[in-house]
């Protein structure tokens, strides 16, 4: 794919940049530096046009939507937390796949009345227990969300399940589905009408991608 427009991904390092190699090097973009070993922030590549932008995971769809980047990748959870404003989700890119769950200790009770729950996904665990017509206190952390139940700051804690291993760790379980969550190709409203051309065909080879990767499966 020939870049004739500049163009601007935002990315996270770790697993989501780790599974988005692939889905670049079929648009023919390597990054010329390892972020995990670069200090750099913004990481050419080799298409003198296209530049990554690495950033925190929570901070992508900002970025993309104050159109500091023109397309960029993020969790579905971090999109709901967002809200979207701004963006365009046209493409499930089916990597960092994981599942939004309710945990707490074995034998806790999902249906009391004015549950704590402690999350970092406040929008997404405060829609879930309002579509059960269920009233919850919500109290917001930033991470280490096992520890809220084993010291009695929250009777549950809403947080993504992999493989559940930390989970268990901590004597907690999961306990009900909220989502099924992956991560999404997102980009500016303004660049997809003022870049349109460029930003069609990296999406086009993106989504063939996806789907040439999910028939092998």
């Amino acid at each position: 794919m020939q870049f004739t427009t500049p163009l601007r991904i935002a990315l996270s390092k770790g697993r989501i940049f780790e599974q988005t190699l692939p889905l670049l090097a079929a648009a023919g973009i390597t990054p010329l530096e390892d972020p995990e070993s670069s200090r750099k922030l913004i990481l050419e590549t080799n298409h003198p046009t296209v530049q990554l932008v690495m950033i925190r995971a929570t901070d992508v769809p900002t970025y993309v939507q104050w159109a500091a980047a023109d397309i960029g990748i993020a969790g579905k959870d971090v999109l709901v937390e967002h809200g979207g404003a701004g963006l365009y989700e046209p493409l499930d890119l089916a990597i960092a796949r994981c599942r939004m769950m309710v945990a707490g200790p074995p034998g806790a009770s999902l249906n009391g009345e004015r549950l704590r729950i402690a999350t970092k996904y406040v929008r997404a665990a405060s829609d879930h227990f309002a579509s059960k017509g269920q009233q919850v206190e919500i109290i917001k952390l930033y991470g280490s969300m096992e520890l809220a139940p084993l010291v009695g700051l929250a009777d549950l804690i809403v947080d993504l399940v992999e493989s559940g291993g930390t989970l268990k760790a901590n004597g907690l379980i999961p306990l009900e589905w909220i989502a099924d969550i992956s991560s999404r190709l997102i980009i500016n409203k303004a660049a997809w009408k003022i870049k349109h051309s460029v930003i069609a065909e990296f999406l086009a080879i993106l989504r063939a991608s996806v789907e040439s990767r999910s028939a092998e499966r």
